[in-house]
């Protein structure tokens, strides 16, 4: 948490967050207030939240009503409210967004100068909506955008139906989302698309309402998406998070292909037409576990954006961070590349893409990957975009990006869905 303090007028109070420990799931981020009388030298210091759920920004601090006022997910982790807490007496607590407006979960809030009222954005899982409330009493004053027209375009097409699951791994109860047509029956056999983030810290699911390729190939093509945050993902405990240390990727696969695995079980997936995505770190997940099942391959495709590769040539202060000291603990380093992983692939398909001018994750780490890939005989592709950075600023290449991820997971599907007839064509021949 990178938190910026927020002080009282007159300095002598301020309110940040730490990580404060909470039992068996380890630490969590709660607000702690610290105080100082005239002429002492000692501060006081309080926690004015605490339980197993995150604070994950401060607002504001009224002076006046005695109130700070904060974003958690006390609710749950997938959720984001907008509470207010006492900063004096037994710091009450109170959700002023819970039940406020329907099918709306997920908030983010700022207030105006003199306190008196506050903006709330719903970012889901309904369209998003902005409205200008009242501080005293959070009433709603007006609607200040309600996205008409982006409600009318859902209302008419066929959006992806959200489900939510947990999965039970070791002491963890573990979060995962999936997206099925609208259209589902569990009567018809479905691609399964794994999407990975997996970035320490991060969160895939939420109740953010979002509309990306991936909802193209549910609605579109048909397929159900997975998402999942297992080990090393943020807003559930520092112990969950602080499980990946010095060993990046290996809990991470062993948590993903659990959610697969559980997914797999269901009679309604495809288990020949099964695919893996990822971008930046996810793209690292996503070509390690590429050639996961030694026998029975799990995935027949995969596909990374700007993958990392090697993180001796990722930024330190990241690396360090997981894996110590690069020149004193090499051998970290050398067990996570990913050269080890690639040389175990078979028949999988696997798009790499990649800006040339990428100033976040440099293009040598494709580069790199690619010498081994070559060497391991695996079947790949390459797509680049020349003198393009990191962040696509053009909107015309964005959709180009988009187009080509949905194209080659289109076709990975459509072939595993031909394979079958291959032996017959065997057959014939011999008669």
């Amino acid at each position: 948490q990178n938190e910026e303090p927020i002080f009282s007028k007159d300095g002598r109070k301020f309110f940040f967050v730490r990580a404060i420990p909470q039992g068996g799931r380890g630490k969590f981020y709660h607000i702690a207030m610290s105080s100082s009388q005239p002429n002492s030298s000692s501060d006081n210091l309080q926690s004015i939240t605490s339980g197993d759920w995150d604070v994950t920004k401060i607002l504001a601090y009224d002076e006046k009503r005695h109130k700070i006022y904060f974003h958690s997910t006390e609710d749950l982790p997938r959720r984001r409210h907008l509470y207010s807490a006492s900063t004096n007496g037994n710091f009450n607590r109170r959700c002023l967004s819970c039940d406020l407006i329907e099918n709306c979960t997920y908030f983010s809030a700022s207030f105006s100068h003199n306190l008196e009222y506050f903006l709330l954005t719903c970012e889901g899982p309904r369209v998003p909506m902005v409205t200008v409330h009242s501080t005293a009493d959070a009433q709603k004053i007006f609607e200040l955008e309600v996205n008409e027209n982006v409600q009318l375009a859902v209302n008419d097409r066929q959006m992806p139906k959200v489900e939510y699951m947990e999965i039970k791994i070791d002491d963890y109860k573990l979060p995962m989302q999936i997206l099925k047509p609208a259209t589902f029956s569990d009567t018809t056999h479905y691609p399964l698309l794994l999407v990975v983030d997996g970035t320490p810290g991060s969160q895939i699911v939420t109740e953010r309402f979002e509309v990306t390729w991936e909802s193209v190939m549910v609605s579109s093509h048909n397929a159900i998406v997975l998402k999942f945050d297992g080990r090393g993902s943020g807003f559930q405990g520092t112990k969950l998070l602080h499980e990946v240390k010095r060993r990046l990727g290996f809990l991470e696969e062993k948590d993903q292909l659990e959610a697969v695995r559980t997914m797999l079980k269901e009679h309604y997936i495809d288990k020949l037409r099964v695919g893996v995505f990822g971008k930046d770190y996810g793209g690292y997940l996503s070509t390690y576990m590429l050639p996961a099942g030694e026998e029975n391959q799990v995935f027949a495709c995969g596909a990374a954006l700007s993958p990392l590769t090697d993180f001796k040539l990722y930024a330190s202060a990241f690396s360090e961070r997981y894996l110590g000291l690069h020149g004193i603990d090499n051998r970290a380093y050398e067990i996570n590349k990913l050269a080890h992983r690639v040389s175990l692939l078979k028949e999988q398909t696997f798009l790499i893409i990649h800006a040339t001018a990428d100033e976040k994750i440099h293009f040598q780490h494709t580069a790199d990957l690619i010498t081994h890939l070559i060497r391991a005989k695996a079947n790949y592709s390459l797509q680049i975009y020349p003198d393009e950075s990191h962040y696509f600023s053009n909107a015309a290449l964005e959709q180009h990006l988009y187009n080509s991820i949905v194209n080659f997971f289109v076709a990975c599907f459509q072939v595993q869905d031909k394979l079958p007839l291959a032996p017959m064509k065997e057959e014939e021949d011999d008669d």
